[in-house]
C-alpha cells in the first residue's frame, strides 16, 4: 500500500541531475532526461526504471536496455537507410527524448517522459509517458497501487473528462473520442502539484488532428480514491 500521507524526519528523498547528450550523430538526436543522483539502491532502481520506461517508448529495432546504445543503434539505422536508398531526398531522421520531474513526495515520484521519433513520411511518432516511481524503493508503481476503487475511480474521471470538454473553447464533446467506445481509463496517469493527470497519446482516443488529450482531476476530487492510511 501506498502511504501518501506518511512522514518520517529519517526519509532522505531522492535528488535528481539533468543529464544531457551531447555526441556527433549523423541524425538528428537529442537527449536530456533526469538522473537520480548518488550509488544507492534507490537512485539506481529509479535510473534504471526511468531508462526502460523511455526505451519502451521508442520504437528500437532490437531489444536493447541502454539508452545510449539505442541511440547509436536509431543512428547506424539511419546511415544504413541513407546508403541504401541514396536516391530518395528525405529530411534527416530525428529522435528526440525529453524528461521533467513533474511530482516528488515522500511517497511518489512522477516523472513526465516525452519523445518525438521521425523517419520520413508524412509527420513523426510523439509519445508522452507519465512514469510513476515509489519514491522510497524506486520500483515502478501501476495504478493499482495507488487508486483503491478503480470502477469509482473511472466514473470519476469520465465525470471530469465531459466538464474539461465543456471548459474548452474547442466545443468538442465525448462523441469526438475514443472511436465510438466506452469512455475508457487513458494508459498515462501521473501526479502533479495539484491532482492526478491524466493525458492520452495521440490516436489514443481521437483522430491524429486532435494531437494529445489531457485533463487534471484535482486532489479534493480524487482523495476518496488514494491509497492512504
Amino acid at each position: 500500500m501506498i502511504l501518501l500521507n506518511s512522514c518520517s524526519s529519517e526519509f532522505k528523498p531522492a535528488t535528481f541531475d539533468t543529464i544531457t547528450v551531447e555526441e556527433p550523430f549523423e541524425a538528428e538526436i537529442s537527449a536530456v532526461y533526469s538522473k537520480a543522483t548518488g550509488n544507492t539502491d534507490l537512485s539506481n532502481s529509479i535510473n534504471t526504471n526511468v531508462e526502460n520506461a523511455i526505451i519502451a517508448t521508442l520504437n528500437t529495432s532490437e531489444n536493447k536496455t541502454n539508452l545510449k546504445t539505442v541511440l547509436k543503434a536509431f543512428n547506424e539505422e539511419y546511415l544504413s537507410f541513407k546508403t541504401e536508398y541514396s536516391e530518395i531526398d528525405e529530411p534527416a531522421w530525428e529522435l528526440h527524448i525529453e524528461t521533467e520531474l513533474v511530482y516528488q513526495s515522500e511517497a511518489i515520484i512522477t516523472i513526465a517522459i516525452s519523445t518525438y521519433e521521425f523517419k520520413g513520411g508524412a509527420h513523426g511518432n510523439d509519445k508522452i509517458k507519465l512514469l510513476n516511481l515509489d519514491a522510497k524503493s524506486g520500483k515502478t508503481l501501476e495504478i493499482n497501487d495507488f487508486i483503491t476503487d478503480l470502477t469509482g475511480f473511472t466514473a470519476l474521471a469520465e465525470t471530469q473528462f465531459i466538464q474539461s470538454l465543456e471548459e474548452n473553447e474547442d466545443q468538442l464533446t465525448i462523441e469526438n473520442f475514443f472511436f465510438g467506445e466506452p469512455f475508457h481509463l487513458p494508459e498515462n496517469i501521473g501526479f502533479s502539484e495539484e491532482g492526478l493527470v491524466l493525458i492520452y497519446n495521440v490516436y489514443e482516443v481521437a483522430s491524429y488532428d486532435l494531437g494529445y488529450t489531457e485533463f487534471m482531476i484535482p486532489f479534493s476530487e480524487v482523495q476518496p480514491y488514494l491509497k492512504m492510511n
